[in-house]
């Protein structure tokens, strides 16, 4: 008698585990394939060299290159997440556009005529937006 017949739900129980290993193999394979395309510091050659490895081995060739390269894989990530926030950011302001000077010059004489702020301020938030 085998175990998963006397016990069905540890058939159950295994078959959830492999399940989710299975997903774990197949992010780990994506993220080590991101990382490889990722880096700047590698050549075209030494890229294909990596990929070729991971997918003629793929246990070996994924713990290799964790053991190899896996110790800046976050450091890359997080230089890719600022350059696209930086990217994102610099879309966002030209596609907002900028006020003009017109517009900010009018703010600051309603802000001079309501009294929050004193002819000095104006004169040097002035000289500030036309230079």
């Amino acid at each position: 008698m085998t175990i998963a017949y006397n016990y069905p739900i540890l058939n159950l129980i295994w078959t959830m585990f492999m399940f989710f290993v299975f997903i774990i193999w197949i992010w780990l394979l994506i993220s080590v394939f991101m990382d490889i395309f990722r880096s700047h510091d590698l050549s075209g050659g030494v890229k294909a060299l990596w990929v070729l490895f991971v997918i003629i081995f793929p246990f070996l060739g994924v713990l290799v290159y964790l053991i190899a390269r896996g110790g800046k894989m976050h450091e890359r990530a997080a230089q890719q997440a600022i350059h696209q926030q930086q990217a994102f950011d610099a879309y966002v302001k030209q596609a907002a556009g900028s006020s003009s000077s017109v517009d900010d010059l009018s703010k600051l004489a309603d802000l001079k005529e309501k009294g929050v702020i004193t002819d000095a301020e104006f004169e040097s938030q002035k000289a500030k937006l036309l230079a």
